[in-house]
């Protein structure tokens, strides 16, 4: 018993010592509320015409992304900025690269109202739903008809449930040095010294802070794009000019999944993503040799699929 304890204190010690911590290996939910929310969020019901669903742009199981610059939503309308992946997504400060939604509740429904995503009204799905065989499944689960709130809930509660624990640096976190090699620790070693961590850090690797892009050098703003939630981030929700080009950090993990890279989508490989934001966040302009090892100490953060999508029904 002594032996147990003071294991447990050796690991808190670390963590005390590590900016970056473990995704748990299990989070607490709602199984039927959580098992709902995976049926619509796998169901094009939701959009306007019939042909979009949520996992039309966030691939699971997969990375949580659909992997292009940018979505398509009904219509064939392309959006204009990278989506997100909702892996892991309810440990981070806030949705949305502009953080307009506080959590997994706020942030359900905007995508099905959103008229590039899924283009519907509240009042059509709500009595699209009704009509279906929801009516019955929210009757069992909620003991009412669908509703904002419970519509709202129930994706959110499913969300919850995708986390993509145990990768191999977090085995290494709990202890088990063995588990990245020599050169991913040089990768680690390197990330944190050049600063890399400072804005990348926390269970999600990122996710927890708002930061402006082209802190050091300015960051040119993307060809052809114009729309303000692409180019001006936060200001597109606060107008405070301090709030310009100011975007949610995204989180790090399983980022070799999740390519294209940045709000923009402008970067298709994490050599080219490494090096810029080297430039722009850093201010190292010159080739360097920790390139390649964080690259490879990236690639250790990748986790296991999450266990509700074999499940859930």
């Amino acid at each position: 018993m002594r032996g147990l304890l003071f294991f447990f204190f050796l690991l808190n010690y670390v963590f005390a010592f590590e900016e970056i911590t473990p995704i748990p290996m299990s989070v607490d939910y709602d199984a039927d509320k959580a098992s709902l929310g995976k049926q619509l969020f796998f169901d094009p019901v939701l959009s306007k015409d019939g042909t979009v669903s949520c996992v039309s742009c966030h691939n699971l199981p997969g990375s949580g992304t659909d992997n292009k610059q940018f979505s398509h939503g009904v219509d064939n309308q392309i959006g204009h900025i990278n989506t997100p992946t909702v892996l892991n997504a309810g440990f981070n400060i806030s949705q949305f690269w502009d953080g307009r939604a506080k959590d997994l509740h706020d942030q359900a429904l905007m995508p099905i109202l959103n008229s590039n995503e899924m283009g519907q009204t509240l009042e059509k799905v709500l009595s699209i739903l009704n009509k279906s065989k929801y009516r019955e499944k929210f009757h069992a689960v909620y003991g009412e008809n669908v509703t904002k709130e419970n519509l709202s809930d129930a994706i959110a509660e499913f969300g919850k449930t995708l986390i993509t624990p145990n990768s191999r640096f977090d085995q290494y976190l709990r202890g088990n040095y063995d588990a990245i090699t020599e050169d991913e620790k040089k990768g680690y070693q390197a990330f944190k010294d050049l600063g890399c961590i400072s804005c990348h850090n926390g269970v999600n690797v990122g996710g927890n802070m708002y930061q402006k892009i082209g802190i050091m050098i300015p960051y040119d703003k993307p060809k052809d794009v114009t729309d303000s939630e692409t180019l001006e981030g936060r200001y597109h929700i606060t107008k405070r000019e301090r709030d310009k080009r100011v975007f949610k950090v995204p989180s790090l993990r399983n980022i070799e999944l999740t390519a294209p890279y940045i709000h923009d989508g402008r970067y298709k490989t994490l050599e080219d993503v490494i090096k810029d934001m080297m430039e722009h966040q850093l201010g190292i302009t010159e080739e360097r040799e920790e390139t390649k090892y964080i690259k490879l100490f990236l690639k250790t953060l990748t986790g296991e699929m999450p266990k509700s999508l074999e499940e859930l029904e």
